[in-house]
């Protein structure tokens, strides 16, 4: 038998996180270690600034998510958005255009939205935030159903190891409408951001060390009722690690990536 691959120590930057009820990433925090609460009423979908007014406009909900999650992570990062290479995931893009552009197909072809069908590809909001922001790095986009950031995180942390060079992880998910709902269970609108860096500086938040291990591994539920509130978001699979940087307790986390094989973190975090 091998010997196990040994991967490097990555490192964690600008956490960032927006849902309707914790609509920022220390909202999210507060609310996750018991210090806050989710705000009442719930917030309206953020305006990114990256985007012209009219393109801001039109942009779906999926786009708004990312690119308000994509920004507030990189202004905490302190990078430059036009220099990191992006990953953007989601279960299977925008869920509510694709499900009207099935019906609309199915249908009344002629009738098709242009603009919709234009947003309806999966890596519309990737496509959104470079052309933003100008950033000329490598961009991929990921949709891998309900083990999507896991797979992502994963895709962000072998680029990252390679390329010695951070990479920008954004996560983001919407309600799953008609057909498409008995396929991907998705529920309410979840973003998380990320930046993952090989080298650590002073604006680490949290190192960890990654590796794959064989074997079945049941997803982790939520521990916080803020963040148990947000479960039945296709996005969800990201909920436990944004629960441990909030909390900064070292920790190890097991993230399934099917059913045979799952990511394994080992979190650490700065003393003091």
């Amino acid at each position: 038998m091998s010997a196990p691959v040994k991967t490097p120590t990555l490192y964690i930057e600008g956490p960032a996180f927006w849902a309707p009820s914790l609509p920022g990433w220390d909202i999210a925090r507060a609310a996750f270690t018991g210090t806050g609460a989710p705000v009442d009423p719930p917030a309206k979908r953020p305006a990114p600034q990256v985007l012209a007014p009219a393109e801001r406009r039109r942009a779906p909900d999926t786009v708004a998510l990312a690119l308000e999650v994509a920004s507030n992570a990189i202004a905490a990062s302190g990078r430059d958005a036009k220099e990191l290479p992006c990953i953007f995931a989601s279960a299977h893009g925008d869920l509510g255009i694709n499900d009207y552009m099935c019906g609309v197909l199915a249908s009344d072809p002629t009738v098709l939205s242009p603009i919709k069908f234009h947003n309806s590809v999966h890596n519309a909001a990737v496509g959104y935030w470079t052309i933003g922001v100008g950033c000329m790095a490598a961009s991929n986009s990921i949709a891998a159903y309900e083990t999507t950031f896991a797979s992502a995180l994963l895709e962000a942390a072998a680029q990252c190891a390679a390329d010695d060079q951070p990479v920008l992880l954004v996560g983001y998910d919407m309600p799953a409408v008609g057909a498409l709902a008995s396929v991907t269970t998705s529920r309410g609108l979840l973003a998380v951001a990320l930046v993952i860096a090989p080298q650590r500086t002073e604006r680490t938040v949290a190192a960890f060390d990654w590796s794959l291990a064989a074997g079945a591994s049941q997803p982790i539920a939520p521990r916080s009722e803020a963040a148990q509130s947000l479960s039945t978001n296709a996005m969800a699979d990201a909920l436990p690690l944004f629960e441990l940087l909030a909390g900064g307790h070292s920790e190890t986390l097991a993230m399934p990536l099917s059913a045979r094989l799952s990511l394994q973190l080992q979190l650490q975090f700065p003393q003091g």
